[in-house]
């Protein structure tokens, strides 16, 4: 978990810089800082960090992080719509459960999605129910943990 810190700092000091422009120069850049990522650990880093692109002073596009203010906003909405549609959680094996109110499961699905949950690898909605693919070793106990962390109000529902 303290490497995936580290690696967000770095991500946010070297976007913040101005001038990265594709996501190859991003890794290749965080590699030069000892952090060796994939791509597809990357594109899920710059999905969890909100990271976006805007026009450059040079013509083309760079990429840009959001402002504090709107990232809370964001935060904040993603979890009222957990907490208004949830219903349950269990888990085997290296998939969860979440049982949702009908017509809940995809904007919760987005939640967890978004809310950066490293122990998630993705989720798949119906209508009232999410299935969660969760990392190899992560235990059903730990996602609950990690859920309480984020969103205490749901600490009832969970335990």
């Amino acid at each position: 978990m303290k490497e995936k810190e580290a690696r967000y700092k770095t991500i946010k000091q070297l976007i913040s810089k101005g001038d990265i422009t594709a996501q190859e120069e991003l890794q290749k850049r965080l590699n030069e800082q000892g952090f060796q990522v994939t791509q597809a650990t990357l594109s899920r880093d710059l999905k969890a960090l909100r990271v976006g692109k805007a026009p450059g002073n040079s013509g083309g596009y760079i990429y840009t992080l959001p402002d504090p203010e709107s990232l809370a906003r964001f935060t904040g909405e993603l979890i009222s719509d957990v907490l208004r549609g949830f219903v349950s959680i269990d888990f085997s094996g290296n998939l969860g459960v979440i049982k949702t109110h009908p017509g809940h499961a995809a904007s919760i699905a987005f939640a967890f999605d978004n809310l950066g949950f490293d122990e998630i690898l993705g989720t798949v909605a119906g209508d009232d129910t999410i299935i969660l693919v969760i990392q190899q070793g992560v235990t059903g106990q730990k996602i609950l943990k990690s859920i309480a962390a984020r969103i205490p109000e749901l600490k009832e529902k969970l335990f």
